[in-house]
């Protein structure tokens, strides 16, 4: 299909749907009781579940304001769900079972009824409305009415436009007068107010629509981190097989091939390669070290509930091995997830997903979920005709058996239990594992990863000091991946033991939280690859404290330090910092500023570069342990701008970010000195990373969300003792995003990308024939997906992905003589599979 037919084909049912829109929406406005971002999310996704067109429940106000479709439910209704799932809201109160399971943070005054004005005190608001006429002219409006929604207080305007109204702060008021639409503004302090009516330059009166739907991402008003909250809506934007597959519509995180055969993806952060940024499962470190590379894939998308994205080193809770980053995956509990979920998925390139989640409560305090995963491909296809697989073939399956008890005494209990699978097969198209493997005969690759773990939670929070909270993480995992690449054979093994310990409480009051505690770390590593093994034993136990100090209204900070002590290495010392400034409640200024530790893992973090018959060496090793190399550390300081704004009464956000990472010490990885030798070494001389994002994110019109976003890198390390760009980073990266939903449960994403040219690992001294170009061309790619939902219940997606076809034409180097000298499959730098259109099914019953 040509891309451009296809493209005018969405755009026009797209602008179809824009000015068909349907003209019985109602916005209602009324008090909902809640207490916390937690409870804002309940409120807002139950409306959003029951035909609600927008939803938004301010945290401060405990006012919602909501629009639904009076032709299909009624505002009585509305107010019933809310009851069923916890929230009072005047009309009908939440049966106290369901209210007492709340999570405690959750919990709210139930003594007066939402709305009333028992044991608050009632301010005197003065005001003045005025009329801005075309030429700016203000003049004053009499009679018109205000009212505050927290009570039934009103007043009319007299004759110069002022008026006074009592009423419990903070609130929200209600603006009306003939011939406007009715307008709502948030109080929160009893001072003089202006309030201006404008006419729009045409004549006509503009509308004011004071509602909002909850984006898709968000960074948190009260995060004093840089944390973007990345929700189902947003995976559901495309395909998102797996994790790797998750940020394909996020300007912040790249994706890319790690080499031309295996088919894996990989992420960067800031320009860093994803080893620095530390990948978390619900707060567990779960996925790391030989792993790492490859985890990306064994976390399915359907699996998954949200992600956040932090940008620098975070916090110190969680451990010292963030250094750009980090992302923590919530999967679905089975307390709260649908009791069916089936999603299958099948594209053109032969590749097969199936899906199947299961949840159930089995009383009051335990329920227990069942993920499944299986995937596969099965047709062999080579669009370059350089004899290779384009995918590999095999597949994988993914299993978790999860449990979760919490009672109505504080206690509360998780445990979980995962078997991974995944077995690839690559290599050139009629290579056979039988008769081939090992040999000259023909080129091929196997891949063969096993992954078993155990991971436990248990909290308490205490009941009569809800702030106050004791919780212990547990994790035992074991990973093995058996591989061969041509004549190369690699054999790895990590064990790993970790425990957590976290005691939470104030220090006099609210405004001063802390979290102190303690961690184990024991990972076990063997690895060989072809005769040459590296084993070691890293126990790593630690101590951390971490303060948080929020001020009633402006700053807010979060000071943490954390001491390891490594079997090998001695005392790490892990400092961070984080720091919030409010100039505004919607416009927030952040810093943060710490450091991280890590230890490389040569081969599993740089698998793609095995893929060729470079040989490698370990250059200068300073000691006996593992590869012989030091450890890597780096500082990461950051600083992040957000004003989040309403344009005709939509949603939308502006946010700059500058990010600076500087190593101490970092493993370098050569591959410039010879196109036939790749090397590692500590670094000596200077690394370090720039990077600069601006992003707009707009509703400009109804349901219909724009995203646009630049991103600057300037990433350079010393090899063989020169300062150079570091491969395959595009420095500069131009990204558009568009959705669209209807109010019929269509929805439309497109997502575009341009990237600039990336360096080329030095190749001069091959043949002319066998020679790359310095840089590689910059290239635009574009994705788009339809989804249709039926009854709530059944989504059927569409979608195409790389529409314009491009793809890097040779990505390996001298193909057609697999094992000769100057064979490389790791010099990708763009796609290398053509357009690829895809299906699916979504099955969810609740």
């Amino acid at each position: 299909m040509n891309p451009k037919y296809l493209l005018l084909f969405l755009f026009t049912i797209i602008s179809l749907n824009i000015f068909a829109q349907k003209k019985n929406l109602k916005t209602e406005t009324f008090p909902v009781s809640g207490s916390c971002e937690m409870c804002k999310e309940r409120i807002e996704n139950t409306l959003l579940d029951n035909k609600a067109y927008t939803a938004n429940w301010d945290v401060n106000s405990h006012i919602l304001t909501v629009t639904y479709d009076s032709t299909k439910i009624t505002k009585e209704t509305l107010q019933k769900k809310l009851a069923e799932v916890g929230h009072d809201n005047g009309i009908y109160r939440a049966p106290d079972d369901v209210y007492s399971k709340l999570p405690a943070c959750c919990h709210y005054d139930r003594e007066a009824e939402p709305g009333t004005k028992a044991n608050k005190t009632l301010h005197t608001i003065t005001g003045v409305v005025l009329e801005e006429t075309v030429k700016g002219k203000l003049n004053p409006i009499a009679n018109a009415t205000i009212k505050s929604l927290h009570s039934k207080e009103f007043f009319v305007t007299d004759s110069t436009g002022v008026f006074q109204i009592k009423t419990v702060l903070p609130t929200h008021l209600s603006i009306s007068y003939v011939g406007f639409s009715t307008d709502t503004i948030s109080v929160t302090k009893p001072d003089m107010l202006t309030i201006i009516l404008k006419n729009s330059s045409t004549g006509t009166l503009k509308e004011v629509v004071v509602t909002s739907r909850r984006a898709s991402t968000y960074v948190s008003d009260l995060s004093i981190l840089n944390t973007l909250n990345m929700g189902a809506n947003e995976l559901s934007k495309a395909a998102c097989c797996n994790l790797s597959e998750s940020f394909e519509t996020s300007p912040s995180v790249d994706v890319s091939y790690s080499d031309a055969v295996t088919g894996i993806k990989q992420i960067q952060l800031l320009g860093l390669a994803g080893n620095y940024t530390q990948l978390l499962t619900e707060n567990v470190p779960e996925i790391k070290g030989l792993s790492g590379s490859y985890g990306l894939t064994f976390i399915p998308g359907p699996w998954i509930e949200g992600i956040q994205l932090t940008k620098g080193t975070g916090s110190v809770v969680n451990g010292y091995e963030s250094i750009a980053g980090q992302i923590n995956v919530e999967e679905k509990k089975p307390d709260n997830s649908e009791k069916i979920y089936v999603n299958t998925y099948i594209n053109d390139l032969g590749r097969l997903e199936a899906n199947i989640n299961l949840a159930s409560k089995l009383n009051d305090k335990w329920s227990t979920g069942l993920l499944t995963h299986a995937n596969g491909v099965f047709a062999k296809h080579d669009m370059n005709n350089d004899g290779f697989l384009d995918l590999p073939l095999g597949g994988q399956f993914n299993v978790i058996n999860r449990w979760k008890y919490m009672d109505n005494n504080g206690w509360i209990g998780q445990f979980a239990i995962k078997i991974m699978n995944d077995k690839r097969q690559a290599g050139q198209m009629d290579y056979n594992p039988l008769t081939d493997k090992l040999t000259t005969q023909k080129y091929g690759v196997g891949i063969n990863a096993e992954q078993y773990s155990f991971t436990g939670k248990l909290g308490y929070v205490f009941p009569q000091h809800k702030y106050k909270s004791l919780g212990f993480i547990v994790l035992g995992n074991m990973y093995k991946n058996d591989a061969y690449y041509g004549l190369s054979k690699y054999d790895g093994k990590q064990n790993t033991m970790y425990a957590n310990l976290i005691y939470q409480s104030i220090i006099g009051t609210t405004a001063n939280k802390f979290r102190t505690g303690l961690s184990f770390n024991n990972e076990n590593y063997d690895e060989t690859f072809n005769i040459a093994r590296y084993a070691r034993n890293e126990i790593v136990p630690g101590a951390f404290f971490e303060f948080t100090y929020t001020a009633p209204d402006k700053f807010s900070a979060i000071v943490g330090v954390r001491v390891d002590y490594h079997n090998q290495f001695g005392l790490i010392a892990t400092p961070r910092l984080n720091l919030k400034y409010d100039f505004t409640p919607k416009t927030n200024l952040r810093f943060s500023a710490g450091s991280g530790f890590r230890m490389a893992n040569i081969f599993a973090e740089n698998g793609g570069v095995f893929l060729s018959t470079r040989q490698y060496a370990i250059i200068n090793p300073t000691n006996n342990y593992g590869y012989g190399l030091e450890p890597e550390k780096a500082w990461n300081f950051g600083m992040n701008f957000i004003h989040n704004f309403r344009l005709n009464g939509r949603q939308g956000s502006i946010s700059l970010d500058a990010y600076h990472t500087k190593f101490k010490n970092q493993t370098v990885v050569d591959l410039d000195l010879s196109p036939q030798k790749i090397n590692f070494y500590n670094l000596n001389g200077k690394s370090y990373s720039n990077s600069l994002q601006a992003e707009l994110n707009c509703e400009v019109l109804r349901k219909f969300d724009v995203r646009l976003a630049y991103r600057w890198l300037d990433v350079q390390t010393t090899y063989h003792g020169n300062l150079m760009e570091k491969p395959f980073v595009a420095k500069h990266r131009a990204f558009i995003n568009l959705a669209y939903s209807t109010l019929n449960d269509w929805k439309f994403d497109f997502t575009t990308q341009w990237l600039s040219r990336k360096r080329i690992p030095n190749t001069s001294s091959n043949p002319a024939t066998l020679q790359l170009e310095p840089y590689s061309p910059s290239y635009i790619q574009m994705a788009a997906q339809v989804t249709k939902q039926f009854n709530k219940k059944w989504d059927i997606y569409v979608g195409i992905e790389n529409l314009t076809g491009f793809r890097q034409q040779n990505p390996i180097l001298d193909a057609a003589n697999p094992f000769s000298k100057y064979f490389d499959g790791s010099m990708v730098w763009g796609p290398i599979s053509g357009r690829m259109l895809y299906t699916g099914l979504r099955f969810m019953l609740k």
